[in-house]
């Protein structure tokens, strides 16, 4: 637990909360449950079946309750993994249909409209300009500053600074202070 101070008042927040609680030695109430759930049944099984037939059906009740106890898929219990199949399974799916919008279409409308590739067609290259922008120290008109002269003594207007992404790329972007 970790001890909050605020305004001369104590407040306990929990830690761990996600963590079961080990009730019976190294194992959680849940886990004692499985394997003492699966001894009764072999128990009973001792007294009623032969000895041969008792071994093997021990064993695999023995290894589902170790399975159910112990296993962990991605972070998730067996046992809610094998609830949340069956509920799949047996609850009926829900599908919704949703009807098409039908298009009017307006010939005086139609005949102004451009298709995708008239548009683009007219827009400059996004690759060239991408290119044009990494590879020129002229400045593209309209779309960058130009280079200055360093500043002698003088703070500069714009602010740059280098970052990693996650992947471990270094980067550099310019830093807005919105003040």
């Amino acid at each position: 637990m970790i001890w909050v101070h605020l305004n001369n008042m104590q407040f306990q927040i929990p830690q761990f909360i996600e963590v079961e609680n080990k009730i019976v030695g190294p194992l959680t109430l849940r886990q004692f449950l499985y394997l003492a759930l699966a001894a009764g049944f072999s128990f009973i099984l001792y007294f009623i079946l032969e000895i041969w037939l008792w071994l093997m059906i021990t064993a695999i009740v023995g290894a589902i309750a170790v399975c159910l106890a112990f296993i962990k898929y991605n972070g998730q219990p067996l046992p809610k993994i094998a609830w949340m199949a069956f509920s799949f399974f047996w609850k009926p799916r829900f599908y919704l249909w949703q009807r098409e919008a039908k298009l009017v279409s307006i010939p005086e409308v139609e005949n102004k409209r451009k298709t995708l590739q008239q548009f683009f067609s007219e827009m400059p290259s996004v690759k060239k300009l991408w290119q044009d922008l990494i590879t020129t120290k002229t400045p593209i008109p309209k779309r960058e500053k130009g280079l200055r002269t360093p500043y002698w003594g003088r703070k500069p207007k714009e602010r740059f600074e280098m970052f990693r992404k996650l992947t471990g790329e270094k980067e550099i972007a310019r830093r807005v202070d919105y003040r």
